[in-house]
C-alpha cells in the first residue's frame, strides 16, 4: 500500500508537469502578456499624485490584476495607450489563462479520456520492476504470480480490446496500449529502469524482436521469453544472450506425459535431459513404507522428501527421523522410473 500511495503521489507529479508541457503554448502566452504590461506601466505609468514610476513588484502586480479586470492597484491612467493596455491585456489574459486552466483541471480530473497518458505517467515512476509485454492469458497468470511475490508490475498490450486489459486496471497494474516492437514503447514503459522483461505474446518471432530491442536498451535487464519451438529456444538463449528462453510445449510435455503414468503427478519438470517429477504418495493401510522413517524411504528409493503431510499437520521440511504411517502424505521428488517403483512398493503387502 505505501509503494503505491508513493507510485501515485509520483505519478501525479509526473502528469502535471506533463500536462504543463502540453499547455506551455498558452501558459507562455499567458506569461507573456503578463509581464509584458508591467514593464510599460513600470517604464511610462506615473502614480496619481506623485508623478513616479511605480515599482517594477507593484507594476507586475497590477498588471496581474487587470487580468481579473481589477484596476485599482494602478488607478486608470490618463494616456490613451495605457488606457488601451487596460482593456488589452483582460482580454488577452483570460483567452491565455483560461484555455490553460481549463485543460489542465478537466485533464487532471478525468483521467479516463487521457488514459493512456495517464498510464505512460505511471508507468514513469517504476523502477527494478517487470515489464510483461503482450497482457494475454500467459501475460495476465504471470502478472497475478509476480504480484503475489510483491513483484511491481507494467503490461504492454497491444489490443486495446484484450479480455485482460480490465483486469490489469483492477489491480492497478499500469498497461500500456501499443506496440511493445516500437522501441519508444518500451521506453514509456521504463525499460531502462526495469529488473526484468518478459515477451509472452503467440508471437515467437515478435517475442523475439522485442527481447533483442529490450536486451539493447537495458543489457543489464533479465529477459524472459516465450518460444514454442524447443530447439529455436536453446539457440536463441546461447546465441543472443538472453537469460531465459521457454518453450510452452517443452513446459507442458513433461507434465502430460508424467500424468499418462498414472502416479498420481502434480508437476514435472526436465532439469538437463531428464525428467523429474514432484508425486504424491499417499501411504497405504498395509504397505511397506508404514514403518519406515523419511530417511529410510530416500535412501532406499533415492528420492527427496519435499513434504510431509500427517492428519492437518503439514511440515514442508520433514524430519528425516519421521516415522511415516498408514495415510501419510509425502510429497517426493525423483524420476518416472524412481517413482513408479515407489508407488509399487507402497502398493504391496506384508
Amino acid at each position: 500500500m505505501k509503494k503505491r500511495l508513493q507510485h501515485t503521489i509520483r505519478a501525479h507529479w509526473r502528469d502535471l508537469s506533463v500536462l504543463f508541457q502540453e499547455s506551455r503554448g498558452a501558459l507562455l502566452f499567458f506569461g507573456v502578456v503578463v509581464l509584458s504590461g508591467a514593464l510599460i506601466f513600470y517604464f511610462f505609468s506615473v502614480e496619481p499624485g506623485t508623478q513616479q514610476h511605480p515599482g517594477f513588484i507593484k507594476a507586475l502586480y497590477g498588471s496581474l490584476s487587470l487580468i481579473f479586470f481589477n484596476s485599482d492597484v494602478l488607478g486608470f491612467p490618463q494616456e490613451w495607450y495605457l488606457q488601451v493596455l487596460f482593456f488589452l491585456i483582460p482580454v488577452l489574459g483570460l483567452s491565455a489563462g483560461a484555455d490553460s486552466l481549463l485543460h489542465l483541471g478537466s485533464a487532471l480530473v478525468n483521467k479516463a479520456e487521457r488514459g493512456q497518458k495517464w498510464q505512460v505517467a505511471m508507468a514513469s515512476t517504476y523502477s527494478n520492476h517487470v515489464i510483461i509485454c503482450g497482457f494475454g492469458k500467459v501475460g495476465y497468470r504471470t502478472a497475478l504470480e509476480l504480484l503475489k511475490f510483491g513483484r511491481e508490475v507494467v503490461a504492454i498490450e497491444r489490443n486495446p480490446e484484450g479480455r485482460f486489459v480490465e483486469q490489469a486496471t483492477a489491480l492497478s497494474i499500469p498497461i500500456i496500449i501499443a506496440d511493445a516492437r516500437r522501441s519508444e514503447n518500451l521506453l514509456k514503459a521504463g525499460v531502462k529502469t526495469a529488473d526484468v522483461v518478459i515477451t509472452c505474446t503467440d508471437d515467437e518471432l515478435t517475442n523475439l524482436d522485442i527481447s533483442l530491442d529490450a536486451r539493447e536498451l537495458n543489457p543489464d535487464a533479465k529477459i524472459v521469453m516465450r518460444m514454442f519451438d524447443p530447439e529455436l529456444a536453446q539457440r536463441v538463449e546461447r546465441g543472443f544472450g538472453i537469460h531465459t528462453a521457454l518453450s510452452a510445449s517443452a513446459l507442458a510435455a513433461p507434465i502430460f506425459a508424467a500424468a499418462a503414468m498414472r502416479l498420481n503427478v502434480q508437476h514435472a519438470f526436465y532439469v538437463g535431459d531428464q525428467l523429474l517429477a514432484l508425486s504424491e504418495v499417499v501411504v497405504e493401510p498395509r504397505s511397506p513404507l508404514a514403518g519406515k522413517t523419511v530417511q529410510q524411504m530416500e535412501a532406499d528409493f533415492d528420492v527427496s522428501a519435499v513434504c510431509h503431510q500427517q492428519g492437518e499437520c503439514t511440515d514442508l521440511h520433514p524430519d528425516r527421523g519421521r516415522v511415516l504411517r498408514a495415510g501419510d502424505k509425502v510429497l517426493v521428488l525423483a524420476s518416472l522410473e524412481v517413482l513408479r517403483r515407489l508407488h509399487e512398493f507402497n502398493g504391496a503387502v506384508h
